[in-house]
């Protein structure tokens, strides 16, 4: 369980560039700008991350969570966010099957 004090320590510096489940909140919260893509969310609380977590839920929900239903643009700036992010995991030792988050 996680403690409820507990910090993310933000994209740059989570494990394999935010290839986390952390992560993927943040880059999926970017896609539908609810925050700005510069927003790394180091310093956010547990619980801000599962508010977080509850806004990027609602946003897929139209497009039944497939990146493949999502308009042009859209899915533009998911491939590019997507495409930089794991970029930047693989050059930091990140596996497709890895599936771990000890940063929050």
């Amino acid at each position: 369980m996680l403690k409820r004090d507990k910090t993310y320590v933000g994209l740059e510096a989570d494990s394999f560039g935010g290839m986390t489940p952390t992560g993927t909140i943040i880059h999926d919260a970017q896609v539908f700008g609810l925050i700005p893509e510069e927003e790394t969310c180091e310093g956010w609380t547990v619980s801000r991350v599962e508010a977080l977590y509850d806004q990027v839920s609602k946003a897929w929900h139209p497009y039944g969570h497939l990146v493949s239903r999502l308009p042009d643009d859209l899915r533009e700036r998911h491939q590019r966010i997507y495409g930089a992010a794991i970029e930047r995991a693989r050059e930091r030792g990140w596996s497709a099957e890895l599936y771990d988050d000890p940063e929050i």
